[in-house]
């Protein structure tokens, strides 16, 4: 079973996403939260795979609940996916970079919503339809000139191959396609590349190659 957490300060909210969560065979709700701090403590308490976060909340908003989530070792396995009224939300950037593993808005189709659960579980990042590119877009306007990154020695031709399509906001299926071998290769190249740079995900992923230089602002095509 995959247990989510919900932290919402809309009760509403809340139960519409426990109803549709909790009818799935492989997903239940565990807890909920009504501010980032109590999402801070319903989080230690129940072990969560999953927490869907509002961004805007009282006491301690989604997003520094959600840096502090991340930035926790022991909660390392813990993978946020963050909600907002408006995908265009001004404070997107600032959730990906600290680390949470999806983006989308409230009124999402419930299969996406699904999705993104499962996603995040697997490792992967889900952003809502539309949003990914504008996001890297806006991550390559504010990166500032790369350093040179020891990182990237790790990583095989390939795998540098693969993280610069990541980056550019490519799906594993559309990476197959390009390097024109099978999706299940490319999602272990795609693996194999977070596992050597230490990133929690895909959106980790794409800051990494913007941050070392891999990918350049004018690349999305």
């Amino acid at each position: 079973m995959i247990r989510v957490l919900l932290a919402d300060d809309q009760l509403l909210v809340r139960a519409g996403f426990k109803a549709l969560l909790n009818a799935q065979s492989d997903i239940e709700v565990v807890g909920e939260a009504a501010d980032g701090q109590e999402a801070l403590t319903a989080v230690r308490a129940h072990r969560p795979d999953v927490v869907l976060m509002d961004i805007r909340m009282p006491v301690v908003d989604g997003l520094a609940a959600t840096r502090r989530i991340t930035e926790d070792p022991t909660l390392r396995d813990v993978k946020v996916v963050m909600l907002t009224t408006f995908e265009l939300d001004e404070y997107v950037f600032e959730a990906i970079r600290s680390g949470a593993s999806g983006f989308l808005v409230k009124d999402t189709e419930p299969e996406e919503l699904l999705r993104a659960v499962r996603a995040a579980v697997a490792g992967d990042a889900l952003l809502s339809p539309g949003v990914t590119r504008r996001l890297i877009a806006e991550f390559a306007a504010r990166s500032k000139e790369p350093a040179p990154s020891a990182e990237l020695a790790a990583l095989t031709e390939r795998e540098r191959e693969v993280m610069a399509l990541v980056g550019i906001g490519l799906s594993n299926e559309e990476i197959a396609r390009r390097l024109v071998v099978s999706p299940l290769t490319a999602k272990t190249h795609v693996s194999r590349t977070m596992v050597k740079l230490g990133a929690r995900d895909r959106a980790q992923l794409v800051v990494l190659a913007y941050e070392s230089g891999l990918v350049r602002p004018g690349w999305l095509g």
